[in-house]
């Protein structure tokens, strides 16, 4: 008897839980690698709370944004946000959701990376070519006291198109009137010189086996994988280590309110304690057909998923954008 009680209990469970899976409703979206983990993390928490089942493919922002053009998915997501003309033309409302930091790593035997200081015009140099040893002038300016050896500068890039190399392009191109003119912005740019690698995982395992080695690579996978990261000079004039601190310093002093399609500059911004390389990762949702489910999810996570960014690196947008963010919402379709 008791064994026919527990049977007819747990049955009942199960009916409940499928009958919850039932009625949740479920969105799909598609796009940055970069997001995905927060977009994960963000739709295991509604699944209970929002009764809201989300499917995230991390496919790369250019798939994304292809797919919210096609209405494959019910929305997209980028790290490089459209222009005013292509929202137009796509009718789509677009907004950022968390953001991140690009550090610099470098491999130099006999010294402490971390203790190590550049600026932006040094950096751009660097990976320009013209700065070619680690005891260049310009580098040991920088850095008094630090015993810097003769060794060859080694830089690695991105070898494969990324958001990471767009964000950090443009950060040259904002510090460096050279690198604007001869190299520019771009999520795949034509490298003067060193050696390309795919992945941050690529490009950190490079920096790791080459004397004098210097990259790029995301805040979170630096901290992870316990790089050591390099300083850098803000537009104030201060060196910065990059932490969760100064990136939200950074982000307290970007111009939100001068943002078209929501977009702002991220780069350099001036907080006197920001960290200079700073983006947003950004969504898009269809203006002729934003989901309301697609609402309550990114309601969710902006106005109670902060604990869940931070611990994963990323930097939560300010409490005034996300208000806004939430105004200027489309008139939502039920489905």
């Amino acid at each position: 008897m008791r064994l026919k009680r527990w049977t007819i209990l747990f049955t009942g469970w199960v009916f409940c839980l499928a009958a919850q899976a039932a009625s949740a409703d479920e969105i799909t979206g598609a796009g940055s690698s970069f997001a995905a983990p927060i977009y994960g993390a963000w739709g295991e928490a509604v699944k209970t709370s929002h009764h809201l089942l989300v499917n995230y493919q991390s496919v790369g922002s250019g798939a994304g944004v292809n797919q919210i053009l096609a209405r494959t998915v019910d929305f997209g997501a980028t790290d490089k946000p459209l222009d005013m003309a292509s929202l137009a033309a796509g009718h789509l409302y677009q907004f950022p959701s968390v953001m991140g930091a690009i550090v610099v790593i470098a491999h130099l035997p006999g010294v402490d990376v971390s203790r190590l200081r550049l600026d932006g015009p040094t950096l751009a140099g660097i990976f320009d070519g013209s700065i070619l040893d680690w005891d260049d002038p310009r580098i040991k300016r920088l850095n008094p006291g630090v015993d810097l050896p003769e060794t060859s500068v080694a830089p690695l890039h991105r070898a494969d198109a990324s958001g990471t190399s767009f964000v950090f392009t443009s950060y040259l191109s904002k510090v460096s009137p050279s690198w604007k003119r001869g190299i520019g912005a771009g999520a795949s740019v034509a490298w003067p010189g060193g050696a390309g690698a795919r992945g941050n995982d690529g490009v950190a395992a490079g920096v790791r086996q080459t004397d004098g080695g210097i990259g790029y690579v995301e805040f979170a996978y630096a901290k992870q994988n316990h790089l050591p990261v390099i300083a850098l000079a803000n537009r104030s004039g201060a060196y910065i280590k990059p932490d969760m601190a100064s990136f939200e310093a950074a982000a307290r002093a970007a111009p939100w309110q001068r943002a078209k399609g929501n977009v702002v500059d991220l780069l350099d911004t001036g907080g006197a304690n920001g960290w200079p390389i700073m983006s947003a990762t950004y969504v898009l949702v269809p203006r002729d057909h934003a989901r309301e489910a697609v609402r309550r999810f990114f309601a969710a996570g902006l106005m109670e998923g902060d604990a869940a960014a931070r611990g994963l690196d990323y930097v939560p947008l300010p409490q005034t954008v996300k208000t806004k963010i939430l105004a200027e919402w489309p008139d939502p379709v039920q489905k």
